[in-house]
């Protein structure tokens, strides 16, 4: 058994949905959901990080553990860095992020990232991806993929159509060919505590701005990413109002207490 920390970083201002975290979920709001999925993944530790009292307040009322943060983070890894920080976790403690708005997010997925990190020792950080079998997703911008070595380890990862079979495209992207190992990037990553703290200090790169993807920055600077293939992707998190519908009416659905 792999021990790891789950961070869960909540901000309550969001364009869309203010107050993202409070969302009621069954009952409970929807950052406490997301620390009980942590929790069911076997995490040795689950701790919310926020820098908003009435999210640390809902959070402390359902037993959560919360760390309260500073306000002018630029991105959620900042946050995880913080509270690294402040628990004074070991060098090579692994810190798994988990996303405040995915309350559906698998548990075996969680561990499964947070595993693939410990048996990689070389790679600072770890992720997953699913494979891809829509052509309109593979040119979708929105869709993030990644393309990977022998090894499982990241060679990139690109809002474009990558990798790009330059003969079957020759026409333009109709369909996937046989055999093109295309992926998904699923947003979830693991993280070495040491790394992690020295991770904002990084100079960020020209590719990471461009493509406006935080993680090229650590191949930028040559650290390694070990991916996680999982056949099937997870359930959508929530990042808008017809999100929060579908996943509020699941939990109906599922009668979860």
């Amino acid at each position: 058994m792999t021990d790891f920390i789950c961070i869960i970083p909540a901000r309550y201002a969001s364009i869309r949905l203010p107050g993202k975290p409070l969302i009621d979920l069954g009952g409970k709001p929807m950052v406490v959901r997301v620390a009980e999925q942590a929790t069911a993944s076997g995490a040795k530790r689950v701790v919310v990080a926020t820098d908003d009292v009435r999210v640390a307040d809902a959070a402390a009322a359902f037993g959560c553990e919360v760390a309260l943060t500073r306000a002018d983070h630029v991105s959620g890894t900042d946050r995880l860095a913080e509270v690294a920080a402040q628990l004074a976790l070991p060098e090579r403690a692994i810190v798994v992020n988990v996303q405040g708005d995915e309350p559906l997010i698998p548990p075996e997925l969680i561990r499964a990232v947070a595993e693939n990190l410990h048996s990689h020792a070389v790679a600072a950080m770890a992720t997953a991806c699913h494979p891809l079998q829509s052509i309109t997703e593979l040119a979708n911008p929105n869709v993030v993929k990644v393309v990977l070595d022998a090894h499982g380890y990241a060679l990139y990862f690109s809002r474009a159509p990558i990798p790009y079979a330059r003969d079957a495209f020759a026409e333009g992207l109709n369909s996937i060919p046989t055999g093109l190992p295309v992926y998904r990037h699923i947003g979830l990553y693991a993280y070495r505590a040491g790394f992690l703290r020295a991770f904002h200090s990084l100079q960020a790169a020209p590719i990471e701005i461009f493509e406006s993807l935080e993680q090229l920055r650590a191949l930028w600077h040559g650290e390694r990413i070990s991916v996680r293939v999982t056949s099937q992707p997870p359930p959508g998190g929530v990042d808008s109002p017809e999100d929060a519908a579908r996943v509020a009416a699941e939990y109906a659905r599922r009668g979860t207490p």
